[in-house]
Parts: structure tokens; sequence; C-alpha cells
């Protein structure tokens, strides 16, 4: 099935598919200069190995590829190849990259130097172990002193680096199966990445204590090296490649059931608007809370607020203010305000969620905390100056900021964050392979707060704001981006798959509401210009939060997929009966076989296009 990639990804621009490499049972990806889904006789290994270079916002470098050479043999592959980032300044950095991979060993080297210098917050090697069958499974970790510790894979989500002074770290893959992983060059430590909802814990080079940016000094070469050694033992002769896609993809009901969320919809000043224009729009999604953004801080005041209110008269449903509470001054001086303007614009919200404005941003290890008056001062100021309206509290960024500030909740209502899947890298793969980690940072939300209502959201592909440096980044050709504010799969098909495999993987969360999207605007549910769908109109996104506002309050039964990094499902009854929710999750067409779910077309064979969603009737 041929579709065109504009309609899938809001971009003409394809990413280059990957050249793949095998030397006997170990096989991986070569994507961009780095390795992606290194397998071990066809169980993922590595999640990837990359070379990297980091600016002053955490951005990552697209380095140019040149001189680009790869032998292959059946025991044996080589790759070769020079890159180049262009820094601020004329600025250079120039990579020397050499790569060798047997059937038990694969080397990976790098050579650095910046003829003038190179200005950097990190250079150097990333190491990415994946998370499913990972978290909580056992570990040998060498540390550069020579000391070496047995210790676990964290389950529940660490705020700060599980582990230090890395030199080696060692894992079973499969029974039998040992991989080693060695670093060369640096200090190297791990951190959690599924706090940012990457699957992935990742090894980084120089500790993050150190200060950044950094400046690498001119004409000084900087050598490094990852190792991954595999151990087998197992006696297998036999080589299993990873299974080929295509084949047919089996779902069957699960015992786990629940109660659909409420579906929100986020409005700022600045698009409100354009929302009042689209006021149909929002009749006929009907999401059961329209969540609104107030920042001081950014000018917002009486006429954002007369605008909401507006709004709220012609929704008729529930309402929320998000507060990015400016604390300039006491935090109680500062919610009077709002409340004394909120009054002036006859706007009274059914909830009220307040964050410090300065809690938007990260604080890293060795970083110094920001001034913020105390979280419960700043509540106890909310509950006095908005008596009667439901008082919520977390983090307006993400689950990484609230795992590392956990909110005093006894005065909260509700606790809410958002998440994002382009902090650290945009290619397709690792934004649909984030929905893997979202059941781990709900877990993690719950052993943290227990049975306290829960929210998420905003959650889009875009980035509303960077946690982790002064800026978004722009977008203007429609790139995949790291930490973009606009990304063009927001408009496709791409992004319509992405959303509805979020509901699915957050399910369990018993969540009270979820916001996937704005109305209008670069997050919204409205087209703009050059788009797959015509200005003003329905992105496919608009689909899927349409359906799911429909769900909300539904009874839903999960469906296990025998491939959940392909095809996700579940089922959900209400009073219009049962229907069988299925989403392809990837860029190619999947063949699935629902029968064990009792569709009413019984052992019907599904075709799924890409990113396609359906929706099918169950037999009674």
């Amino acid at each position: 099935m041929t579709v065109d990639a504009f309609q899938l990804y809001g971009t003409r621009l394809v990413e280059t598919p990957p050249v793949r490499l095998r030397a006997g049972k170990l096989e991986a990806d070569l994507a961009n200069g780095n390795l992606r889904t290194i397998r071990y006789d066809g169980t993922e290994v590595l999640r990837a190995i990359s070379y990297l270079v980091r600016d002053r916002d955490w951005g990552t470098y697209s380095p140019e590829i040149a001189d680009l050479r790869i032998e292959q043999s059946d025991d044996r592959f080589e790759v070769a190849y020079r890159a180049c980032c262009e820094g601020p300044d004329d600025t250079k950095l120039i990579i020397d990259v050499r790569i060798v991979g047997n059937a038990d060993r694969l080397d990976f080297e790098a050579e650095a130097i910046a003829p003038t210098g190179f200005e950097t917050n990190r250079c150097g090697f990333c190491i990415l172990h994946p998370i499913v069958g990972v978290a909580g499974a056992p570990a040998t970790v060498e540390h550069v002193d020579g000391q070496i510790v047995a210790t676990l894979f964290p389950d529940v989500i660490e705020p700060w680096q599980p582990f230090k002074d890395m030199r080696a770290i060692t894992h079973e893959v499969i029974p039998g199966v040992q991989a080693e992983c060695r670093m060369e060059g640096d200090t190297f430590e791990m951190e959690d990445q599924r706090n940012w909802s990457d699957a992935s814990y990742k090894t980084y080079v120089r500790p993050l204590a150190l200060p950044w940016p950094y400046q690498m000094p001119a004409d000084r070469p900087v050598r490094q090296k990852t190792s991954l050694v595999i151990k087998d033992t197992s006696g297998s002769t036999r080589h299993s490649p990873a299974a080929a896609s295509g084949g047919t993809i089996k779902l069957e009901l699960g015992a786990r059931t629940g109660t659909m969320p409420d579906i929100g919809v986020i409005i700022t000043p600045e698009e409100a608007d354009a929302s009042l224009s689209a006021k149909s729009l929002l009749s006929e999604i009907a999401p059961q809370e329209l969540l609104f953004h107030f920042d001081p801080g950014a000018g917002h005041g009486v006429e954002a607020l007369r605008r909401f209110a507006a709004i709220a008269t012609v929704h008729r449903g529930r309402s929320a203010l998000e507060i990015a509470l400016p604390c300039k001054s006491v935090p109680a001086t500062e919610t009077s305000e709002i409340a004394r303007q909120m009054q002036l614009a006859e706007f009274r919200p059914d909830a009220i969620m307040i964050s410090p404005s300065v809690d938007r941003q990260s604080t890293p290890p060795g970083s110094k905390w920001p001034e913020c008056p105390p979280l419960d001062e700043v509540y106890t100021a909310a509950r006095a100056a908005f008596p009667g309206i439901r008082i919520g509290g977390g983090m307006l960024s993400y689950f990484t900021e609230l795992n590392r500030k956990r909110v005093p909740d006894g005065q909260l209502d509700f606790v809410s964050h958002c998440t994002n899947p382009i902090v650290h890298a945009a290619d397709d793969l690792s934004v649909m392979q984030t929905l893997e980690a979202l059941p781990f940072i709900t877990r993690s939300v719950r052993a943290i707060y227990g049975d306290k209502p829960y929210r998420i959201g905003p959650s889009t592909i875009p980035m509303r704001q960077n946690p982790y440096g002064s800026r978004t980044m722009d977008n203007p050709v429609g790139a995949r981006v790291p930490m973009a504010n606009r990304d063009p799969r927001h408009n496709g098909r791409f992004a319509e798959a992405f959303a509805l495999g979020y509901v699915i993987r957050v399910l369990d969360a018993d969540l009270e509401c979820l916001t996937l999207s704005a109305l209008s605007g670069p997050f919204g549910l409205i087209a703009g210009s050059a788009e797959p769908t015509e200005q003003g109109g329905r992105r496919p996104l608009f689909n899927t939060v349409r359906t799911l506002s429909r769900l909300a309050g539904a009874c839903w039964q999960e469906c296990v997929s025998s491939s959940p990094s392909e095809v996700l499902s579940f089922v959900a009854r209400n009073a219009a009966g049962a229907r069988l929710h299925i989403v392809n999750l990837t860029g190619e067409e999947r063949k699935v076989d629902c029968g064990a779910c009792r569709p009413a077309d019984a052992g019907k064979e599904l075709r799924l296009a890409p990113f396609a969603t359906t929706a099918l009737p169950l037999a009674d």
C-alpha cells in the first residue's frame, strides 16, 4: 500500500531508511551515523549507541556526514565516516568515526577536534538500554575506580542518576546471554530517561554536576570508545534474526478494566479569538473540560480572562485555569490580584491548577534550585483567594520536574503534569517509542501520590515550553527537530495514531482528565496553511480527540497485542455498545487478527493502513 508521506507526517521530508548491519547473530541499524536497535539473536540488546553534540540550549546538532564507507561480510561489518558540526561564530567540530562489528563484539570509536574551540553542553557517547523487560532487572556496574557492584535497573522512575562514575554495565539479554557495555575516554553516568517519556535508560558522557556549557579547547583531540561485548553461554547455535515485519498481529481480551478519562482541550489567550470563532467545532468535539492557560508574567490579565469567560459560556462544560504564578511578591498578594481580575471578567472556573512560574524550568543535578516560595504557602494562598474552587498542583512542565520537586499534596484536590516526546530525539521511531514509557510514568506518580486524583496534559508532539534551555526551537521547514515549537507530524495521521496510543498506554492510571491538544494554533485541531488538510479544516487528530471525548466515562477492558510496539487496542463499553478500538503505530500496513476479541464479524482479519485507527463493534 502506497500512502502519500505528506498525509502521514505532515511533511514531504522523508527519513532516510537505516542501513541494516549484520555480523552473525549481531545486528544493528545505521541511521545518520549512529546505531539503533542493536539486537543479538533477534532480541534488542541496546536501543542505541550515538555520538551526540549538544548546544547551550541542549539542542542536538545534525552534523554533516562525509566520506561514509560501509563494508560487510557474513561475520563482520565496518563503518567509517567524518562528521562536521557547525557552531556559532564560525566554529566547527570535526569528528572521525569508526564502527566495527563482529559476531560477539561491537566497537564504536570517535575522535573529535575543534580547530578554533567549540562550545557545547555535551559532546560524546549516549548509550540507550531499552526499558521493556529490563526495568527492575539485575545489572552489574563497574565504576571508574574498579569497584564492581551488583544492582538493579530502576523500576519506579529515579529522579536522579541511578548510576554514576561508570566504566561498564552488564545485564542478561536472554537466558544464557549477557551483554557488557564498556565506555572509555571519559567518566559516564546513567539517567532514567523515562522521566522525559523516553523509552530508555541513558548512559552519557560527562557528569551533569560539572559546569555546562563548556569550551572544547582548540586543536586538542578528544577520543572516546564504546564497546558492546556479548557473552553467550546458552549453547545455542541457532541464528534467529528479528522477525520480519508483515506477520499477523494477534489481539486477545485481557483481564484489566477501568473507566475512560475525561478529555480536555487547552486554550491560550493568544488563541482565544480563534477558538471562539471555531465554537461549532468545539461543540462537535464536546470535551469534558477546557483548560485555560494564564501567565501574568507573559502579560496575561483581565482581557484574557474575559475571552476565557466568553468561551466557557459557549462551551457550557467544565473549565480549569492553569496559572503560572510569577512569585515576584508574596503568593497571597498575587493570587488575590488574579482573583480580583477573575471577578472583573466574570470568569469562575471549576478548577485551578497553580504552579510557580519558575518551576517550569528544570533544575538538573548539581544546579542551584531557584528562589521560590514554599509550595504549601502557594497552595494556602490559592485556597484563600479562590474559595469553593478545586485546587490542583504539580508541574506545568513535565514529569521530570514533578519527580525532582515532589509537591506537598495535602492541600491539593489533584496533581498534574505534562509530557513531551521530542525532548531528546525527534525521529519517527523515537517519538512512537515514548509511548512505552507512559505506564512507567503513571505508575511512578501513583507510587508517590497514591489515589490522589491525577491529570495529564497538555501533552502534544510540539513543545510549548523548554524547561532545559532558554527557548523552544523554531522549525520553519517542517523538519523533525527536538524541542521544536512546531512539528509537522501534529498535522498528519501520525498524530492521530500517537494520541490514541497515548490514551491506551495510560488507561491503567485512572486519570481524572487527559489533555492532548489545543483547539487552534500549532497545537490545535484546526489546520493552518500548507498542511495535508485544507486551511481551517480538521486535522486528523480531531477524529481521535472527538472519539475519546465521546468515550469519557465508558468502561474499558484491556486488549493484549502480540506486538504492542506496532499495534495497540482496547475495548470500550458504554450505552452505545462495545467496540474494539485499534491503532497501527507504524508507517507500514499491518495485518491484525482480532477474532479472539469476538468482533461482530467473527474471525475478521484486518489490514490496517499506516497510522490507521479503527473501531469494530463486538458481538454481545
